[in-house]
């Protein structure tokens, strides 16, 4: 097995980020220029870049990124999974300009045509029969933890150990000693203790699970199919099934998220692995880039939500802290459907895998000749690689295999040769747009930058 020196890994790290600063003189101009800006970026995420500041969008077409100095990227991090679809795709750019330029009206607070084709489109896809809106995936595990407590009339919800669900107050959760829940560390201003509002368990351990839902407090378990945003964890065999029994059996409803797992199929995680979820959530790329989201109910979730607003002791339509003004709207509408009518097509997602499994048959190659102790996972047209072998379990596991310093080599050294990452993690993600030379060029350049680290 191959050793990684510290040292080395050090001095290369230092190299990258002198040429990155080098490359990119208007970006650091325009980052440091930005003083009306919390934190010099518009989103403070956007300062999750290696470099010391962020590059700054020229323009963005299919799987391509030109920056303000001149470089154009091939883009595997896709917004984090908000431009799936690829970056101003021709059918959701022809929607939404007919909706904007032609037929006029944003938001209207009045429904369109485009609402029911799309609530159609994701039954057909997800199984699901009724359907909200929202203006992001957040919003959509926002109000639909609300309903889950509404129908079952209980306080909690349980969730998984480095789970993503968007800033979801109730998620930034942790399975701490004796059972008590922790707040994740650098989660801002909780508006009261976890423990009051969640209880959490271990990814791929249905004891912990079991564990949580005998408290009888729980309303609903809110799960991605795969752990996605501490590197992809992959359900074991079994485990999403006893986690359906489970829930069933201690009076929890099941809400999928399928913000991320989406790239699993044409019908999600959901349809692909043949889950049965109460309640199912998506957002980010069903609308081609333009803000937008939606939850899912069962008829008996529905029925019993309907049942408490009948009498009268909670309201849907004007205070009851479910919906927004601009949700819904006109266009974010008209972009869903042209998005999931004619890009993200179940051809679309067929060529995205096939070119997914090239992407990890070639980090995998790489990690095998050179020794690695590394590992790398799929989720339909989505893969990544952790610093870990074998990979890891759970959330906890793929949380102590991070590597800031490796992390930071890796992201700048990509980029400095062309090729983006999601800066949050090493993941990359296929579009429509993605070319089996974009692959094979990940593939050499991956190949090049490990190999500079190592001493045998």
């Amino acid at each position: 097995m191959s050793m990684l020196d510290r040292g080395r890994l050090a001095r290369v790290l230092q190299v990258e980020q002198g040429t990155y600063v080098a490359r990119n003189p208007r970006s650091e101009k325009l980052y440091a220029g930005a003083t009306n800006l919390f934190g010099r970026v518009p989103m403070t995420w956007m300062n999750m870049w290696s470099g010391g500041f962020p590059l700054y969008l020229d323009s963005a077409r299919g799987n391509r990124i030109a920056d303000v100095d001149g470089h154009t990227y091939v883009d595997f991090a896709l917004g984090d999974t908000g431009a799936m679809a690829g970056h101003s795709p021709v059918a959701t750019t022809a929607g939404v300009k007919r909706r904007l330029a032609e037929l006029g009206g944003i938001t209207t607070m009045l429904p369109t045509g485009d609402a029911q084709w799309v609530g159609a489109e994701l039954t057909r896809r997800f199984g699901m029969p009724l359907w909200s809106f929202t203006l992001s995936t957040t919003d959509a595990n926002r109000w639909a933890v609300r309903l889950a407590r509404l129908t079952t009339g209980r306080p909690k919800i349980l969730v998984f150990g480095h789970c993503y669900h968007g800033s979801v107050d109730e998620a930034f959760a942790l399975p701490g000693p004796d059972g008590k829940t922790e707040s994740r560390p650098g989660n801002v201003g909780p508006p009261v203790p976890l423990e009051l509002t969640t209880r959490a368990a271990t990814w791929n351990d249905l004891a912990s699970v079991e564990r949580e839902l005998a408290h009888g407090d729980v309303a609903a378990v809110l799960t991605e199919p795969a752990l996605t945003n501490i590197g992809i964890v992959l359900p074991e065999p079994g485990f999403l099934e006893g986690v359906r029994e489970l829930a069933t059996r201690y009076g929890a409803l099941l809400m999928i998220d399928e913000t991320h797992t989406f790239s699993a199929g044409w019908g999600g995680a959901t349809r692909a692995w043949g889950l049965e979820p109460d309640i199912l959530v998506v957002g980010k790329s069903i609308g081609g880039g333009i803000p937008c989201g939606a939850y899912g109910l069962s008829a008996s979730v529905a029925a019993a939500v309907t049942r408490h607003t009948d009498a009268g002791d909670a309201d849907i339509v004007d205070v009851g802290g479910v919906g927004g003004t601009l949700a819904g709207n006109a266009l974010s509408t008209a972009a869903m459907r042209a998005t999931l009518d004619e890009v993200l097509t179940p051809e679309a997602f067929e060529r995205m895998i096939g070119l997914a499994d090239a992407f990890v048959v070639g980090v995998q190659e790489t990690i095998d000749e050179l020794g690695l102790p590394w590992s790398v996972a799929q989720v339909g047209a989505r893969a990544e690689y952790r610093f870990a072998a074998p990979a890891p379990r759970s959330g906890e596991e793929s949380a102590a295999a991070a590597d800031e310093e490796l992390d930071a080599y890796l992201h700048l050294a990509m980029c400095n040769r062309g090729i983006l990452m999601t800066p949050f993690h090493n993941m990359a993600l296929m579009c429509p747009d993605t070319s089996r030379e974009d692959i094979d060029r990940h593939t050499a350049a991956f190949r090049e930058v490990v190999a500079a680290l190592l001493t045998r």
